[in-house]
């Protein structure tokens, strides 16, 4: 059914759209030096502009969010280099039509005409389609720029990836973004409705989506104001724009990396705002507080023993309440961890310690600490002279609890921060009477 609605390849770009078109339309760059905000790509000095001026393009993912000019860059490149500019899209095509746009370049390659390939949308393609495009990019039939949202490292076949340069478009920023608008007010004639104040707040309400900056601009013109908007009555007028964060992609784990390592860097604020960012676009509360008590395992340990303590009460708080009332648990948890001390001893020690445990295999523990519920393995030692702890003095015994064929080791070294200090103490009291009554 999709191929029914697959648009044909195009082998020419659209003819420019009249004064009535769409004003994203309308704005499209005609050349590459009019691309807005990636100059590290496009300039002189880009992995672009350098391929223009040598004349020779390699294949190619742009990857970066919607509305960066992922294709406006594949034509106006293939503009450049007198290529054939051939579009279709992941979403909509089918192996035959790749099968189509593959003849047809074989066919003009013949005729001394090179193709661009591009593929919107291209990691919506499987990993078998993806693989088809292998043979015809190793011999040169196409060059294939491919655009995607998501990161190519999971997106894309390895194969694929190894024959292609990954070049990396930034969201736009306030600068570029305004630059938009004054393009938009210079074809249209028309001055936009919005006090100061008004027209930033619009440009931060498209998170960088120029083309949604675009679309919200063409609605601020096809109405009659009385009075330019202030920020509150754009808010009222406009809707924002909803937050990129898809739950199982790129958005998902670079957040929660962000608060991750602000908790590590001890940073409540930074730990606070991307959180909420995750909570805002709708992450599970379960998850973020599963993290959490990840973290005070991981990078507070016994430095501060609350801090698992504080985690699972939030979770107890949360699943008790709900929303939204329990998230105000899961940000007493965030702050309590940010502001505690901070170390990962347990951590390492937990790594150190199943490493030895693989190393060694089954060596087996000193008989004077084995159990012996039997005659017969009181008869071979298992438990003899066993060394009481509680039955010392000072509930200390010092006995030897490793394996005879392994040299005791240390896993677990507590740092001198938080309660960990106290720890600290304890096993270099506990060192001292092993050396004295060894």
């Amino acid at each position: 059914m999709a191929d029914l609605f697959a648009p044909p390849p195009q082998d020419v770009p659209a003819p420019p759209p009249g004064d009535d078109g769409p004003l994203a339309d309308r704005l499209r760059p005609r050349d590459l030096s009019e691309v807005i905000g990636q100059d590290h790509l496009t300039g002189p000095d880009g992995a672009i502009g350098r391929m223009v001026v040598a004349g020779k393009l390699s294949s190619m993912f742009l990857w970066g969010p919607p509305g960066t000019g992922k294709t406006s860059i594949a034509r106006l490149l293939a503009d450049a280099v007198g290529m054939r500019y051939v579009a279709i899209s992941a979403v909509f095509s089918g192996v035959a039509d790749l099968k189509k746009a593959f003849a047809e370049a074989d066919a003009m390659a013949l005729a001394g005409r090179r193709t661009l390939l591009f593929v919107d949308e291209i990691h919506r393609f499987n990993r078998a389609q993806q693989d088809g495009f292998l043979p015809f990019v190793e011999k040169g039939t196409v060059t294939l720029v491919g655009a995607t949202t998501e990161n190519p490292s999971f997106a894309l076949n390895a194969a694929l990836l190894s024959r292609a340069q990954v070049l990396i478009l930034h969201r736009l920023d306030a600068a570029a973004l305004g630059e938009l608008l004054r393009r938009a007010e210079e074809v249209t004639g028309l001055t936009l409705p919005l006090t100061p104040p008004a027209r930033e707040a619009l440009v931060a309400s498209a998170d960088g989506d120029g083309r949604f900056l675009l679309n919200q601009v063409e609605t601020l013109f096809d109405v009659s104001l009385p009075a330019p908007l202030d920020p509150a009555g754009l808010s009222k007028f406009l809707m924002r724009r909803v937050a990129v964060y898809d739950k199982d992609r790129d958005g998902h784990y670079n957040l929660i990396s962000a608060l991750h390592k602000s908790l590590r860097g001890s940073d409540p604020q930074a730990a606070l705002y991307y959180m909420a960012r995750m909570l805002v676009a709708g992450e599970e509360p379960l998850y973020v507080l599963r993290r959490l008590v990840r973290f005070a395992s991981e990078d507070i340990g016994l430095a501060d023993p609350q801090a698992l303590v504080q985690c699972l009460a939030a979770k107890d708080a949360y699943e008790f309440l709900g929303s939204p009332e329990g998230e105000l648990a899961i940000v007493q948890a965030c702050l309590y961890l940010a502001t505690a001390p901070k170390s990962n001893a347990a951590y390492a020690a937990q790594k150190a310690a199943w490493k030895s445990a693989r190393d060694t295999g089954s060596l087996m523990p000193p008989a004077n600490i084995l159990n012996a519920p039997t005659k017969l393995m009181k008869d071979i030692g298992y438990g003899k002279d066993y060394a009481y702890d509680h039955d010392a003095d000072d509930g200390f015994s010092g006995a030897n609890y490793w394996p005879e064929d392994m040299v005791p080791q240390t896993f677990y070294r507590p740092v001198e921060r938080g309660f960990e200090r106290e720890v600290t103490k304890r096993l270099e009291w506990w060192d001292r009477k092993r050396r004295e009554r060894a």
